[in-house]
């Protein structure tokens, strides 16, 4: 059994703090890194890849650190988010470099071309290729010597509906297998088709972790605010701030609305619009106010 451990890990860059105080263990299966841009995913990542050394605390695969030690990169396979590829080279031709890093030919290069449906372009130059297409390129690199541990990081970005289910059914597969697969996102329903464990980072802190459906609980019982406009807003806001659903009500001079805290979310949905029935009242307006996914994920932090 293949587990990264990540123990009390810092990055930082100058004054600039990427990753700040993390520990998690990634174990084998499927596990979705998630977080807004910018939340220092990538860096963690690079620290798991070996990439880049922690200015604080250990990563360790199987008990042994990472950082500088060349027995364990046979083990890792790394897809990073960055673009930068050898463009005058051929889909092949980038395969079986990677494969002779490890010692190995063009049998086992075609194979991971093969695993990621990538036969029919791989004489191409790589500069004719899609962002899809260098992402699955990317992947067979990543592949070519059978790896236990799998590091992506955004995978999915660029590629079209069909690639996209092709690559998590090869992802679900390699959990299935038992091998140790993590990648990235910001996008929580990508996450939810495919992991079954879930980490969460914002502004390179641990947030949350669990499966998808507890992470999920956790979005929805937050505390949300609505921006409502009303033919009465005044007459709404006392209708309203007797209930247990809202925590707070503030009429807003400046733009004409109300400022409403909602802490049953279900409750709220069904009880506004039967206030304004009751009163009379029409409904203008009725937008969420905090639904970014920075919003949700800082409110994580603290849950």
């Amino acid at each position: 059994m293949t587990t990264i451990d990540i123990d009390h890990v810092s990055r930082w860059f100058g004054n600039v703090v990427a990753v700040n105080d993390v520990t998690m263990t990634i174990g084998p299966g499927v596990t979705g890194l998630l977080g807004p841009n910018g939340a220092g995913k990538s860096t963690l990542i690079n620290m798991m890849g070996g990439f880049l050394a922690p200015s604080n605390g250990t990563v360790t695969l199987d008990g042994e650190p990472i950082w500088r030690n060349e027995s364990v990169y046979r083990r890792i396979g790394v897809v990073p988010e960055r673009e930068a590829m050898y463009d005058f080279l051929t889909g092949r031709e980038f395969v079986v470099a990677n494969a002779e890093l490890h010692g190995l030919g063009a049998a086992e290069a075609g194979k991971a071309l093969a695993t990621v449906e990538m036969e029919y372009a791989q004489d191409r130059k790589i500069a004719t290729y899609s962002k899809g297409m260098r992402q699955r390129v990317k992947m067979a690199s990543a592949l070519v010597h059978e790896p236990s541990v799998l590091l992506l990081d955004e995978p999915f970005n660029g590629m079209d509906p069909r690639q996209r289910m092709q690559l998590m059914d090869l992802l679900r597969r390699m959990g299935a297998e038992g091998r140790t697969v993590l990648f990235s996102s910001h996008i929580l329903e990508e996450v939810e088709q495919l992991a079954s464990h879930i980490e969460v980072i914002v502004a390179g802190r641990h947030a949350a972790s669990g499966d998808f459906r507890r992470i999920r609980r956790l979005m929805t019982d937050r505390p949300h605010r609505y921006l409502v406009r009303s033919s009465d807003d005044r007459a709404l806001a006392a209708a309203l701030i007797a209930d247990p659903s809202t925590a707070g009500i503030e009429v807003d001079v400046t733009e004409g609305a109300l400022r409403i805290q909602a802490v049953d979310f279900a409750r709220f949905t069904e009880l506004l619009p039967r206030v304004a029935r009751e009163h009379s009242i029409r409904l203008l307006t009725v937008s969420p106010s905090d639904e970014s996914l920075e919003s949700v994920f800082s409110y994580l932090v603290a849950a």
